[in-house]
This record gives C-alpha cells, structure tokens and sequence, in this order.
C-alpha cells in the first residue's frame, strides 16, 4: 500500500531557528534546532520577549534533559487528598488492603508497584488480585469482589480499571469496602462511588497531565503518600523500571512526565534493573545489552502480558514481585513459554481472519474490518486486530464466539477514534472500554451482523480520505552530508521514543546506487533491501530497509529515488557505523 509523505508542518522562519539555536549557544546543528522547536511548538513570540524567553527555554532544557524534579504534585490530582486519608487509616488501622488490577502488563505492572511498596514499608496486612480473563473479564467483577468480602478485605485500591465499574463498587460497598480507584480510562457518564476517583481523564480534572499510563496513576498515588508520610522518594524509584515497561507497552503518549518516566525508568532497567527485570532480561537473552524502548515494547512487555493472555495474570505479578533472582527466573521461563503459545496462536488465529476476509467479494469496498471466530483465544484477538489493521489499514474488531457471546478488541488507524465509533453502536453492546486508538467490546451474538452493519457506515461517513493511507511523518528533507556522529547523539537526547515524540524519520532526494544494493533475506524470494546510495553531495550511506526488495531492481538500474529512513548506529566486530533504516522508497 502507498504511504503518504508527510512533512512537519509547524512553520518557523529561518531567521527564528537561528535565534533559538543562538540562544541554545549553538549546542546543535540547525536541523536538529528546528526539530526542538517543533517538537516542543516553541512559541516564537514568548521566546523573543524579555519577561517570557527564560520559560521557553527551560523547556527545551528539560526536554534535553529530563528531570525528576519535574514531576508535578501529586496532590494536584482530585480527590488525591481523600485518597491518601483512607489509605493511611487503613495501615493505621490495621485493616486488610487489597490491591486490585487489570490482566495486561499496564495492570499487572500496576499491581506488582503498589503492592510491593506498601508491603515493603507500610503493611503487612496487603494482597493483590488479578481478575481471571476468561472468567472474570476485563475490570472491576463481583466474584473479586466476594473474594475481599469472604476474606475480610475492607479496602480495595483498584489500578489500571474501576473507572466504569459503577455496579461492582456499589456491590462492594454494600458489603462494607471501600474502594480507591486509580484508573486513566475515559469515564462514563457518572463517576463510580468510591471514597476517591484518581482519574486526570474525568471531566472536573485538576491535574496537569492526563496521559499517565494506569501504572503512572499508581506512581503519583504512592508519590502522594510519600509526601504525607515523610518518605524518601528514592523508596519509590526503586520502581520506576515497572513504570517504564507499562508507559511504553501501553502505548501511551511520550511526553510530559510519561517521558521522565520512561527515561529514568529505562536508565534504571539499565543500570540496576530489580530482580524482576534482571531475569526477563536473562531469559530474553537480553543480560548484557543496553535495553531500548524497542526492547521494553517487543521483548519484555510480551512476555508480562502473555501470562495474562494465555493463563493468568496473576502468575504475571508472581514474577514482578520476587526478590530472588532464581525463582524469578524460573517464573520468567514460565511466561515465556506462555509467550510462545501466545504466538502460535496469534499466527493461527490471524491466518483464520485473513483467509476469511480474502472470502468475503465485499470486502475490498468496505471502510472497517470486523471478523469473528468461534472460540478463537481472547487472549489474542487485540493483536489479530493489530494484524489486520496493517493488512487493510482500516479500523477494526476481532471478535471471539463462546456460546451466545461475542467478546474481543479493536484497534484503529492514523487519527481516527476508534471509541466514538463504537459508542455509537453502544446499543448492541453488553460492555465496551477504551480509548482512541484501542478498545475492548462484548456483546450477545444475535446482534453481531446489525452492529458490523453500523460500525461500517458510522466509519465510512466519518473516516477521512488522510486516515485510509499509513501517513509517515518526516522531520525534514537531509542531505547525508549533515548525518555524523555529533548529529546522531544530539538525536538521542530526543529519546526515548513514543507516540508524540516519534524517532525522527528525515528524507533524502535523488539518491542513487553505488555499490552492492540488493535484495537480502532468508526467505524465497527475498523480501528486504540492502542499500549503498550516495545522494547529490557524494556522501556514502550503508541502510537496510525490510519487506523493501521490490524496489532493488529500480537502484540497480541506476535510476534516482528518494528514500525517507531514521538513523541507526550498527556495531559489528568492535566497529561502529552509522546507518540507515530505510521505511519506504519512491521512485522520481
């Protein structure tokens, strides 16, 4: 599929990036000025006035160089105040505490932080649930709630889900427990009735930031604490490589204080990862590399999030709490192997979903994918969605039969919001959830073809002509002369990567083959692209571009492209390199 060339569109005059580069004393190139200019949407006018350039600037320093300091008050959050008053009278008091959360890895992570902190230094008297995928589903259920109740819990600290849950916290507080809920879901209409609702996303919000992950809520609530009771808040960063891994697996966007703590949580997993992290990384065969937001994304968020996927999520937060490295490796081999299942049966189930499109004589003229399966694994039908998406590049649900009810995910394209979609079918629903981007949904199967009808006319009359093509968004058009090695450290102090604050993507024009440009893989034929091109200053540059092989033939040829690619450094035998990873080619 053809992808839209997107430049950045933020304009700045040249006479204005050489003023902020002037005032950073010429620490970058002029690239990579204007890339902080845009990154931040610098406002030019504050920048040049006496009374404001100096705030201005301390945000283009704090993005160079994040700070904890930076975090905001915690206490700036609503009912932050009630929160911290119920939960220091439950340790004051003794009472039993249960820390409850999501099956996925933002959830389990959620759970693994605030129940290893409060055990580690406030009580004993604490332990955590995960609800049952298959049994429970997804959030708040009553049989979690019975549990508490049966086993004398009076509070339960909900993390990563609660905030739609208005029937199941009711049900508890009949039965005498209180909830705190910590989520960072959209709500629904009326908040539920907890002593206090941490949720930046609800509509009376008082804090600052609203696209913490769940984990990130249970950070600023176990913050708070350390400020009411006096703690060091070093007790807390013990734990920021449980926060990274939930930030980064849950996709949320990498600004503000997601990016603080991703950093500081990455250079943790680095440096002095806990025991948890350290055997993830040994069975990952991951010990001695520098871990990478790719890493955290591709190899150690799947692995926590498989055991909720396969088995249970419980046996993810096993794993996330041990202090002994060799029990938590034996763990980390268990959902490892979890990990492998969880693939095959991706592999399957999307292979099942891809022959039935391929079936359906509509399906090339429609707007959305909606499939369903019998008994296809609940656990995996967010990333079939994830899949099919990149096949079609439409919004779309996969949904799994199990006797009468239909339960599965959805994932959505560019900018389009996926949750508007399905709300407005929400009356075929029994249960929906999510956000913009991703969404889970349940519903009887009687109704499953007037909802798929609905879902596709809501998309095909709102879904824009930009959203139906992959966009990629370039920095800006380069020449290779300007790539070296000061060029590229100055663009990791970008890092880390995520959504609002992608790895850059520059291009290049007219660029031609001057060497060995191939197409390379082990497949037959032969799906990658290997590239030595020179562009008009002559400069060599070495770059790889998978699933690209198609286009070998058009360099070999000797006929000029352009090519858009972000920057790598490759180290082979003790020699490091700088090189291209090219994401798609156009032929002049």
């Amino acid at each position: 599929m053809e992808k839209i060339w997107a430049v950045n569109d933020i304009n700045y005059t040249d006479e204005q990036i050489a003023y902020l580069q002037a005032k950073l004393n010429n620490y970058c190139s002029f690239t990579i000025t204007r890339m902080l200019a845009q990154r931040l949407a610098i406002d030019m006018g504050k920048l040049q006035n006496p009374d404001t350039s100096e705030s201005e600037l301390e945000r283009v320093r704090l993005f160079l160089r994040p700070s904890l300091d930076a975090l905001h008050d915690p206490f700036l959050y609503r009912d932050m105040d009630k929160a911290i008053d119920r939960l220091c009278d439950a340790i004051e008091h003794c009472e039993k505490i249960l820390v409850y959360g999501d099956y996925d890895v933002d959830g389990t992570t959620s759970v693994a932080l605030v129940y290893s902190f409060l055990k580690h230094n406030c009580t004993q008297n604490i332990e955590y649930y995960v609800p049952d995928r298959y049994s429970e589903g997804y959030g708040v259920s009553f049989k979690g709630v019975d549990y508490a109740a049966d086993n004398g819990f009076s509070l339960i600290i909900a993390l990563d889900c609660g905030i739609k849950d208005n029937p199941r916290i009711d049900y508890a507080a009949l039965k005498g427990i209180d909830f705190i809920v910590c989520d960072h879901h959209t709500p629904g209409e009326d908040l539920p009735k907890a002593v206090a609702v941490l949720d930046a996303k609800r509509a009376d919000n008082t804090y600052p930031y609203d696209e913490l992950s769940g984990c990130g809520v249970g950070f600023k609530f176990l913050q708070a604490l350390c400020i009411r009771r006096e703690m060091p808040l070093d007790y807390l960063f013990e734990y920021l490589d449980l926060v990274a891994v939930s930030i980064i697996s849950d996709i949320v966007s990498m600004t503000g204080e997601n990016r603080v703590l991703a950093y500081y949580g990455l250079k943790k997993i680095n440096e002095n990862p806990m025991t948890c992290i350290a055997a993830i990384k040994t069975d990952a065969g991951l010990a001695e590399k520098t871990i990478t937001v790719e890493d955290a994304l591709f190899a150690i968020g799947p692995r926590i999030n498989a055991a909720g996927r396969m088995k249970s999520g419980m046996d993810a937060v096993k794993l996330l709490i041990s202090n002994d490295f060799y029990e938590a490796v034996d763990f980390a081999k268990e959902i490892s192997r979890c990990n492998d299942d969880r693939k095959e049966a991706d592999r399957n189930i999307t292979e099942s979903a891809l022959a039935m499109l391929q079936q359906d004589p509509e399906n090339d003229q429609k707007s959305s994918t909606v499939v369903c399966g019998d008994e296809w694994h609940k656990g995996v039908v967010g990333i079939v969605a994830s899949r099919l998406t990149e096949s079609y590049y439409r919004p779309t649900i996969v949904l799994s039969r199990n006797g009468e009810m239909l339960t599965g995910s959805a994932r959505s394209v560019s900018d389009f919001n996926l949750y508007d979609a399905i709300d407005s079918c929400r009356q075929y629903l029994t249960a929906f959830g999510g956000h913009k981007f991703a969404a889970g949904l349940s519903m009887k199967a009687d109704v499953y073809d007037d909802f798929r009808r609905d879902f596709e006319d809501y998309v095909a009359h709102h879904i824009q002509d930009h959203q139906k093509r992959p966009t990629i968004t370039i920095e800006r058009y380069i020449t290779f002369d300007e790539i070296n090695d000061d060029f590229y450290q100055k663009l990791q102090a970008f890092q880390p990567f995520g959504p609002d604050n992608p790895e850059p993507i520059f291009a290049t024009r007219g660029v031609v083959n001057c060497g060995k440009t191939r197409a390379v893989g082990k497949e037959f034929p032969q799906k990658h692209l290997r590239l030595e091109v020179t562009d008009a200053t002559q400069t060599k540059m070495v770059g790889i571009g998978f699933g690209l092989a198609a286009f070998a033939d058009i360099l070999k040829s000797g006929n000029p492209v352009d090519i858009c690619y972000t920057i790598t450094q490759n180290d082979f035998n003790g020699k490091r390199s700088l090189q291209l990873m090219v994401k798609d080619v156009k032929a002049v």
